[in-house]
């Protein structure tokens, strides 16, 4: 593992640090791919993150969620202490059983799944399966079928214009 400290910077609202180009560079290598998403471990107070890097704007960035962040008590314009190495297990994003019979039971919806970009689709399937009580289980479920169907927004996000009702 490799140890930095970072400022975490923001970019719209994602929080995000900037690697040193030495350890980007010993990354890349272990990886074998310098383009692409590179999966990667993280240590965080001794405490062991799944994370992907990603090349956006010009920029590799380590972006840093919320549970991070509070376990190291850093926000945003704080440095933060790390240690990243190359993570070479395959990633299985969950698809929550719930979602997959609302698909089944709403055309439109599935539809408008099945246009969503790869990463987007992952990106709900994994939120989905993260949350702990029915109620939100169910809640987020309803907000993500009618978002399909390009009606309001999810995850903070309108419906792409490629993926919206023709």
């Amino acid at each position: 593992m490799h140890d930095f400290k970072a400022e975490i910077e923001i970019i719209g609202i994602n929080p995000f640090v900037f690697l040193p180009q030495d350890i980007l560079e010993s990354l890349f290598k272990t990886a074998g791919k310098n383009k692409g998403k590179i999966p990667v471990r993280l240590l965080i107070g001794g405490q062991d993150f799944e994370q992907t890097l990603i090349k956006y704007s010009g920029y590799w960035r380590l972006y840093l969620n919320a549970s991070m962040r509070k376990l190291a008590r850093k926000e945003v314009g704080d440095v933060i202490a790390l240690k990243i190495a190359f993570d070479p297990n395959e990633r299985v994003v969950p698809f929550h059983p719930k979602l997959r019979k609302a698909l089944a039971q709403n055309k439109e919806a599935n539809v408008g799944f099945g246009k969503l970009s790869p990463s987007l689709q992952n990106e709900i399937s994994k939120y989905l399966s993260y949350l702990k009580t029915e109620e939100s289980i169910e809640r987020n479920i309803d907000k993500a079928i009618k978002y399909l169907r390009g009606e309001g927004k999810f995850l903070g996000r309108s419906l792409p214009e490629k993926s919206a009702k023709s």
